[in-house]
């Protein structure tokens, strides 16, 4: 039976026991005043209990068919009137179901629990949307980037092979370039789905150590680009992979020191601690960025200003995976462009309150 059919009957049949209760208690304490006297058969000259058996009794089956007729109908409309909301979202649901998830339910009147599943449903097709919108987006860009280095290499050999004599070391290397390119790329799409997932046990980890192994790796890349690259704060202890908060830093050092200035840029990672969180946070100097620009710079396979194609460019994914890993985290990630050129990076996560042996944590001095 259907819902609706339940909740008839169960009004229904709550109706009649209500109305056979009423019955018999009329009828109880309606006979504790009547004398049983088997003489007396008329009921005008004196009553008795057979005689007002007999003329309450159709009246009382009358009384019953009808309010089981009125419970039926009356069960039948307010139990529709009670679920039509649940039909609307079913209705919903099934369009989600065949791909449609741009339809909402937007269930008009007061707040109740219906008016509060269906919020909750459209707020679910709404995340989703932009998930599913997000992923097919990501997946086209994934495919052309992949096609770009897979293209390269088919001319390459195809150059290899109609011209024998050509100069077979020049190929090589730039085989192994467009094909590193291409490893780098993949493992970068991996470390994004397996953040993506959180799919990785939590440890305690120090943020500040974090950022000197960041730097103290990026920097031979730092003198190369002639930027100064300089680290300082707090112990900042979070809970998560050190392998993906790694990872993390090590993406924001790394796009901070390849979007800079020509020669004399800066970059300053700095850790702080806050009441319930701590924070990560990479200053650069650069090219001015407008506002746009810069809430773009999430987005799988963007790179700034331009799409660089220089060694040290990465794949477009570096912000896209910070992103991922802070989520993951259940953090935060902020950017916002300075005033005189350049990006602030600010990474939000929650705090370890304390360190491995119990005490507060203490202020690393400025180097």
């Amino acid at each position: 039976m259907s819902v609706r059919l339940k909740l008839t009957l169960s009004y229904a049949g709550f109706l009649m026991v209500a109305g056979i209760l009423l019955l018999t208690a009329v009828w109880v304490y309606l006979l504790q005043y009547v004398p049983d006297d088997w003489n007396q058969r008329m009921l005008y000259e004196n009553p008795n209990r057979q005689l007002l058996a007999y003329t309450f009794a159709p009246a009382a089956g009358t009384v019953l068919a009808i309010l089981l007729v009125f419970g039926l109908v009356g069960g039948w409309f307010l139990a529709g009137r009670m679920l039509a909301p649940l039909t609307r979202i079913t209705e919903a649901t099934r369009t989600a179901t065949h791909g449609s998830l741009s339809h909402r339910i937007r269930l008009p009147g007061r707040k109740d629990e219906f008016r509060e599943l269906a919020d909750a449903f459209d707020t679910m097709l709404a995340r989703l949307e932009a998930h599913v919108a997000e992923q097919k987006r990501f997946a086209a860009n994934a495919s052309h980037e992949l096609r770009t280095p897979l293209a390269v290499s088919r001319t390459l050999l195809e150059v290899a092979r109609a011209d024998p004599d050509h100069d077979t070391g020049e190929i090589i290397d730039r085989l192994h370039a467009v094909n590193s390119r291409a490893i780098d790329l993949t493992e970068a799409l991996l470390l994004l789905s397996r953040a993506d997932r959180r799919s990785f046990a939590r440890e305690r980890v120090d943020l500040s150590l974090l950022a000197e192994e960041a730097a103290e790796s990026l920097l031979p890349l730092a003198e190369e680009r002639g930027v100064t690259l300089e680290t300082r704060g707090d112990i900042a202890a979070t809970t998560g992979s050190p392998a993906l908060l790694l990872q993390l830093t090590t993406n924001l050092v790394h796009n901070a020191i390849v979007h800079n200035l020509p020669e004399g840029g800066t970059v300053q990672v700095t850790t702080s601690v806050g009441a319930e969180t701590v924070v990560l946070a990479v200053e650069n100097t650069g090219v001015s960025l407008s506002p746009e620009l810069v809430a773009t710079l999430t987005e799988p396979f963007q790179r700034g200003a331009e799409r660089l194609r220089t060694h040290h460019a990465g794949v477009g994914l570096g912000l896209a995976i910070v992103e991922t890993i802070a989520r993951a985290h259940d953090g935060t990630l902020v950017l916002a462009p300075l005033t005189g050129g350049g990006l602030r990076v600010t990474v939000e996560l929650p705090s370890a309150a304390r360190s491995a042996d119990g005490r507060p944590a203490r202020p690393l001095p400025s180097p």
